[in-house]
Protein backbone atom coordinates (compact mmCIF):
# COMPACT_ATOMS: atom_id res chain seq x y z
CA UNK A 1 0.00 0.00 0.00
CA UNK A 2 2.68 2.02 1.15
CA UNK A 3 4.49 1.28 -2.33
CA UNK A 4 1.47 2.21 -4.32
CA UNK A 5 1.39 5.88 -2.71
CA UNK A 6 4.67 6.46 -3.46
CA UNK A 7 4.02 5.51 -6.96
CA UNK A 8 1.09 7.46 -7.24
CA UNK A 9 2.61 10.39 -6.13
CA UNK A 10 5.76 10.24 -8.00
CA UNK A 11 3.47 9.91 -11.06
CA UNK A 12 1.81 13.21 -10.29
CA UNK A 13 5.11 14.99 -9.68
CA UNK A 14 6.05 13.74 -13.31
CA UNK A 15 3.10 14.93 -14.82
CA UNK A 16 3.29 18.25 -12.99
CA UNK A 17 6.39 18.64 -14.09
CA UNK A 18 5.82 17.47 -17.70
CA UNK A 19 2.78 20.02 -17.77
CA UNK A 20 5.12 22.87 -16.41
CA UNK A 21 7.74 22.57 -18.96
CA UNK A 22 5.12 22.08 -21.97
CA UNK A 23 3.66 25.46 -20.36
CA UNK A 24 7.53 26.96 -20.62
CA UNK A 25 7.90 25.86 -23.85
CA UNK A 26 4.58 27.27 -24.82
CA UNK A 27 4.87 30.41 -23.29
CA UNK A 28 8.18 31.31 -24.87
CA UNK A 29 6.87 29.96 -28.31
CA UNK A 30 4.27 32.45 -28.12
CA UNK A 31 6.46 35.23 -26.68
CA UNK A 32 8.56 34.95 -30.03
CA UNK A 33 5.34 34.70 -32.39
CA UNK A 34 4.24 38.05 -30.47
CA UNK A 35 7.85 39.67 -30.69
CA UNK A 36 7.91 38.69 -34.40
CA UNK A 37 4.46 39.33 -35.54
CA UNK A 38 4.60 43.14 -33.36
CA UNK A 39 7.87 43.69 -35.36
CA UNK A 40 6.55 42.11 -38.82
CA UNK A 41 3.74 44.83 -38.40
CA UNK A 42 5.91 47.73 -37.10
CA UNK A 43 7.78 46.99 -40.47
CA UNK A 44 4.75 47.51 -42.43
CA UNK A 45 3.57 50.43 -41.35
CA UNK A 46 7.07 52.29 -41.23
CA UNK A 47 7.82 51.23 -44.75
CA UNK A 48 4.08 53.10 -45.71
CA UNK A 49 4.05 55.70 -43.53
CA UNK A 50 7.66 56.96 -43.53
CA UNK A 51 7.96 57.74 -47.78
CA UNK A 52 4.32 59.51 -47.02
CA UNK A 53 5.59 61.21 -44.39
CA UNK A 54 9.05 62.42 -45.57
CA UNK A 55 7.33 63.30 -49.01
CA UNK A 56 4.69 65.65 -47.76
CA UNK A 57 8.11 67.45 -45.42
CA UNK A 58 9.89 67.17 -48.55
CA UNK A 59 7.25 68.85 -51.33
CA UNK A 60 6.02 71.76 -49.01
CA UNK A 61 10.14 72.49 -47.98
CA UNK A 62 10.90 72.40 -51.50
CA UNK A 63 8.05 74.65 -52.71
CA UNK A 64 7.80 76.99 -49.67
CA UNK A 65 11.97 77.65 -49.19
CA UNK A 66 12.17 77.91 -53.22
CA UNK A 67 9.50 80.70 -52.91
CA UNK A 68 11.21 82.45 -50.35
CA UNK A 69 14.54 82.77 -51.98
CA UNK A 70 12.65 83.94 -55.33
CA UNK A 71 10.22 86.22 -53.88
CA UNK A 72 13.18 87.86 -51.94
CA UNK A 73 15.62 87.60 -54.80
CA UNK A 74 13.64 89.31 -57.14
CA UNK A 75 12.53 92.62 -55.54
CA UNK A 76 15.76 94.42 -54.50
CA UNK A 77 13.68 96.76 -51.88
CA UNK A 78 13.10 93.51 -49.96
CA UNK A 79 17.33 93.06 -49.59
CA UNK A 80 17.47 93.79 -46.15
CA UNK A 81 19.69 92.76 -43.73
CA UNK A 82 17.30 90.52 -42.24
CA UNK A 83 15.77 88.98 -45.28
CA UNK A 84 18.99 88.16 -47.01
CA UNK A 85 19.57 85.82 -43.16
CA UNK A 86 15.78 84.91 -44.43
CA UNK A 87 17.31 83.49 -47.85
CA UNK A 88 20.50 82.15 -46.10
CA UNK A 89 17.71 80.51 -43.87
CA UNK A 90 15.87 79.04 -46.78
CA UNK A 91 18.95 77.92 -48.54
CA UNK A 92 19.89 76.07 -45.75
CA UNK A 93 16.79 74.07 -45.76
CA UNK A 94 16.52 73.70 -49.05
CA UNK A 95 19.69 71.81 -48.78
CA UNK A 96 18.60 69.64 -46.38
CA UNK A 97 15.57 68.86 -48.61
CA UNK A 98 17.40 67.98 -51.45
CA UNK A 99 20.13 65.74 -50.23
CA UNK A 100 19.14 64.32 -46.65
CA UNK A 101 15.69 63.73 -46.22
CA UNK A 102 15.45 61.18 -49.56
CA UNK A 103 18.02 59.20 -48.52
CA UNK A 104 16.82 59.41 -44.59
CA UNK A 105 13.22 58.40 -45.93
CA UNK A 106 15.62 55.10 -47.68
CA UNK A 107 17.28 54.42 -44.82
CA UNK A 108 14.26 54.08 -42.65
CA UNK A 109 12.30 51.48 -45.35
CA UNK A 110 15.00 49.19 -46.56
CA UNK A 111 17.07 47.06 -44.27
CA UNK A 112 20.41 48.28 -45.84
CA UNK A 113 21.88 51.24 -46.90
CA UNK A 114 22.27 50.74 -51.03
CA UNK A 115 24.06 53.98 -52.04
CA UNK A 116 28.11 53.09 -50.95
CA UNK A 117 30.33 54.19 -48.41
CA UNK A 118 31.08 57.79 -49.94
CA UNK A 119 27.80 58.85 -50.13
CA UNK A 120 26.60 57.49 -46.54
CA UNK A 121 29.34 59.92 -44.99
CA UNK A 122 28.45 62.51 -47.44
CA UNK A 123 24.88 62.38 -46.26
CA UNK A 124 25.53 62.38 -42.56
CA UNK A 125 28.10 65.27 -42.87
CA UNK A 126 25.23 67.43 -44.76
CA UNK A 127 23.05 66.68 -42.12
CA UNK A 128 25.01 68.35 -39.54
CA UNK A 129 25.96 71.25 -42.08
CA UNK A 130 22.50 71.96 -42.68
CA UNK A 131 21.35 71.85 -39.11
CA UNK A 132 24.62 74.35 -37.99
CA UNK A 133 23.66 76.56 -40.93
CA UNK A 134 19.71 76.76 -40.28
CA UNK A 135 20.72 77.15 -36.26
CA UNK A 136 23.31 79.86 -36.49
CA UNK A 137 21.51 81.85 -38.79
CA UNK A 138 18.62 82.07 -36.24
CA UNK A 139 21.71 83.06 -33.69
CA UNK A 140 22.77 86.10 -36.57
CA UNK A 141 18.83 86.94 -36.79
CA UNK A 142 18.71 87.66 -32.97
CA UNK A 143 22.13 89.35 -33.10
CA UNK A 144 21.03 91.66 -35.61
CA UNK A 145 17.29 92.48 -33.65
CA UNK A 146 19.82 93.14 -30.73
CA UNK A 147 22.23 95.48 -32.92
CA UNK A 148 19.12 97.32 -33.97
CA UNK A 149 17.18 98.02 -31.11
CA UNK A 150 20.62 98.24 -28.73
CA UNK A 151 22.61 99.88 -30.82
CA UNK A 152 20.25 101.44 -33.60
CA UNK A 153 22.76 104.10 -34.07
CA UNK A 154 26.06 103.42 -34.31
CA UNK A 155 24.98 99.84 -35.30
CA UNK A 156 23.45 101.02 -38.75
CA UNK A 157 27.54 101.35 -40.45
CA UNK A 158 27.41 97.37 -39.63
CA UNK A 159 23.98 96.27 -40.46
CA UNK A 160 24.60 96.22 -44.26
CA UNK A 161 23.61 93.86 -46.88
CA UNK A 162 27.37 93.30 -47.86
CA UNK A 163 28.47 93.16 -43.97
CA UNK A 164 25.29 90.77 -43.94
CA UNK A 165 26.60 88.23 -46.98
CA UNK A 166 30.19 88.41 -45.53
CA UNK A 167 28.99 87.24 -41.81
CA UNK A 168 27.32 84.58 -43.73
CA UNK A 169 29.60 83.58 -45.70
CA UNK A 170 32.10 83.28 -42.65
CA UNK A 171 29.54 81.20 -40.96
CA UNK A 172 29.25 78.78 -43.72
CA UNK A 173 32.85 78.28 -43.78
CA UNK A 174 33.39 77.58 -40.40
CA UNK A 175 30.31 75.19 -40.16
CA UNK A 176 32.30 72.85 -43.26
CA UNK A 177 35.34 73.43 -41.24
CA UNK A 178 33.75 72.33 -37.66
CA UNK A 179 31.33 69.79 -39.29
CA UNK A 180 34.28 67.52 -40.87
CA UNK A 181 34.93 64.99 -38.29
CA UNK A 182 31.53 64.12 -38.87
CA UNK A 183 32.22 62.96 -42.49
CA UNK A 184 34.99 60.55 -41.29
CA UNK A 185 32.77 58.93 -37.86
CA UNK A 186 30.43 58.13 -40.52
CA UNK A 187 30.26 54.78 -42.60
CA UNK A 188 28.83 52.08 -44.12
CA UNK A 189 29.89 48.69 -42.04
CA UNK A 190 27.99 44.96 -41.69
CA UNK A 191 25.31 44.92 -39.35
CA UNK A 192 23.98 41.48 -37.89
CA UNK A 193 20.61 41.21 -38.30
CA UNK A 194 19.48 38.69 -35.82
CA UNK A 195 16.43 37.98 -37.56
CA UNK A 196 17.88 37.00 -41.12
CA UNK A 197 21.09 35.72 -39.86
CA UNK A 198 22.20 38.10 -42.95
CA UNK A 199 24.99 40.55 -43.22
CA UNK A 200 22.77 43.50 -43.96
CA UNK A 201 25.27 47.18 -44.79
CA UNK A 202 24.13 50.19 -42.16
CA UNK A 203 25.02 54.17 -42.45
CA UNK A 204 26.35 54.99 -39.45
CA UNK A 205 28.64 55.99 -37.20
CA UNK A 206 31.43 53.48 -36.80
CA UNK A 207 32.11 51.16 -34.04
CA UNK A 208 35.70 52.27 -33.31
CA UNK A 209 34.88 55.78 -32.59
CA UNK A 210 33.49 57.73 -29.51
CA UNK A 211 29.56 57.74 -29.78
CA UNK A 212 28.93 59.64 -26.88
CA UNK A 213 31.93 62.34 -27.43
CA UNK A 214 30.51 62.79 -30.88
CA UNK A 215 26.86 62.63 -29.45
CA UNK A 216 27.39 65.33 -26.57
CA UNK A 217 29.92 68.13 -29.09
CA UNK A 218 26.86 68.28 -31.37
CA UNK A 219 24.28 68.85 -28.46
CA UNK A 220 26.56 71.76 -27.26
CA UNK A 221 27.16 73.06 -30.73
CA UNK A 222 24.35 72.70 -32.38
CA UNK A 223 21.61 73.50 -29.56
CA UNK A 224 22.89 74.69 -26.01
CA UNK A 225 25.52 77.37 -27.11
CA UNK A 226 23.03 78.75 -29.71
CA UNK A 227 20.34 78.74 -27.18
CA UNK A 228 22.18 80.60 -25.17
CA UNK A 229 23.23 83.20 -27.38
CA UNK A 230 19.81 83.62 -28.59
CA UNK A 231 18.70 84.11 -25.31
CA UNK A 232 21.44 86.86 -24.17
CA UNK A 233 20.80 88.88 -27.43
CA UNK A 234 17.02 88.84 -26.88
CA UNK A 235 17.46 89.31 -22.76
CA UNK A 236 19.50 92.66 -23.36
CA UNK A 237 16.95 93.82 -25.62
CA UNK A 238 14.36 93.26 -23.57
CA UNK A 239 16.50 95.26 -20.92
CA UNK A 240 16.77 97.95 -23.50
CA UNK A 241 12.88 98.57 -24.18
CA UNK A 242 12.08 98.62 -20.67
CA UNK A 243 14.76 100.61 -18.99
CA UNK A 244 13.24 103.39 -21.02
CA UNK A 245 11.42 106.35 -18.73
CA UNK A 246 8.02 108.36 -19.22
CA UNK A 247 6.48 105.98 -21.65
CA UNK A 248 2.60 105.96 -23.13
CA UNK A 249 0.59 103.54 -22.59
CA UNK A 250 0.85 102.55 -25.97
CA UNK A 251 4.17 102.25 -25.64
CA UNK A 252 4.16 100.04 -22.69
CA UNK A 253 1.51 98.00 -24.99
CA UNK A 254 4.39 97.65 -27.64
CA UNK A 255 6.53 96.27 -25.10
CA UNK A 256 4.46 93.81 -23.62
CA UNK A 257 3.97 92.25 -27.16
CA UNK A 258 7.63 92.34 -27.51
CA UNK A 259 8.31 90.52 -24.67
CA UNK A 260 5.51 87.97 -25.09
CA UNK A 261 6.75 87.22 -28.95
CA UNK A 262 10.75 87.33 -27.92
CA UNK A 263 9.21 84.75 -24.78
CA UNK A 264 7.25 82.76 -28.20
CA UNK A 265 10.91 82.48 -30.15
CA UNK A 266 13.29 81.52 -27.77
CA UNK A 267 10.12 78.21 -26.70
CA UNK A 268 9.87 77.70 -30.69
CA UNK A 269 13.59 77.13 -30.97
CA UNK A 270 14.32 75.12 -28.06
CA UNK A 271 10.99 73.16 -28.71
CA UNK A 272 11.57 72.28 -32.51
CA UNK A 273 15.36 71.68 -32.18
CA UNK A 274 15.05 69.36 -29.44
CA UNK A 275 13.63 66.39 -31.42
CA UNK A 276 17.27 66.25 -33.23
CA UNK A 277 18.77 65.55 -30.25
CA UNK A 278 17.19 63.15 -29.10
CA UNK A 279 17.31 61.33 -32.66
CA UNK A 280 21.21 61.64 -32.36
CA UNK A 281 21.06 60.18 -29.40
Amino acid sequence: MMLQEMEIAFDRMVKNFTNTSHNNETQRFIDDFDYSFDRQQVEKIVVVVVPIFFGMIGILGLVGNSLVVIVVAANPGMRSTTNILIINLAVADLLFVIFCIPFTATDFVLPFWPFGNFWCKMVQYLIIVTAYASVYTLVLMSLDRYLAVVHPISSMSWRTENHAIIAICIAWALIFAISTPAFFVHGEFQDMDDSSSENLTACRILPQYNWPLFQMSFFLMSYLLPLMLICFFYICMLIRLWRTDRVSAESRRGRKRVTRLVFVVVGVFAFCWCPIQVSVT
